[in-house]
């Protein structure tokens, strides 16, 4: 079942279940998903839905760092609950120890020796990590990499 089916199935049992914050969580990522067609006049197949709900889960972890830092927990509590429906909907995420592990087995096949060669790894770890890592995390760990040496380290 392709993955925007799932999400309208798990808005339909939302709905009867009268789950009013999943389901206004579910519609949101809907109308992402929606927006982005329009917009682009395609539809979106699996890869393209993961990518919205990445996208809407870093907003949202965003918007809980500003609430929380405007003492606004109720807000902060909303969107903290906004992103475990959301996360249902991506696949599973690496560990820190795995995304080092293959950051240096990245950097040992490109051959890069230094901080200048961060943009050229994470060109390249962007491409093989895809959603399974968040972005912040890999990034962290090819600046302690090529900061320790490259893949010696």
């Amino acid at each position: 079942m392709p993955l925007k089916d799932r999400i309208t199935a798990d808005m339909k049992d939302a709905m009867r279940a009268r789950d009013t914050q999943r389901l206004s969580a579910i519609r949101l990522l809907l109308a992402a998903i929606k927006q982005r067609e329009v917009d682009e006049r395609i539809e979106l197949d699996d890869a393209a839905v993961i990518a919205v709900v990445d996208k809407l889960v870093k907003q949202r972890r965003d918007s809980v760092q500003a609430f929380r830092g405007a003492a606004r927990d109720d807000l902060a509590d909303r969107e903290q609950a906004e992103i475990e429906v959301l996360n249902a909907y991506l696949p599973a995420r690496l560990t820190d120890a795995e995304i080092t592990a293959e950051v240096r087995a990245l950097v040992a096949e490109l051959g890069a020796g230094g901080p200048t060669d961060m943009g050229k790894v994470m060109a390249a770890a962007k491409a093989r990590f895809g959603a399974r890592a968040e972005m912040a995390r890999v990034s962290a760990a090819v600046k302690q990499v090529l900061g320790s040496g490259g893949a010696g380290a």
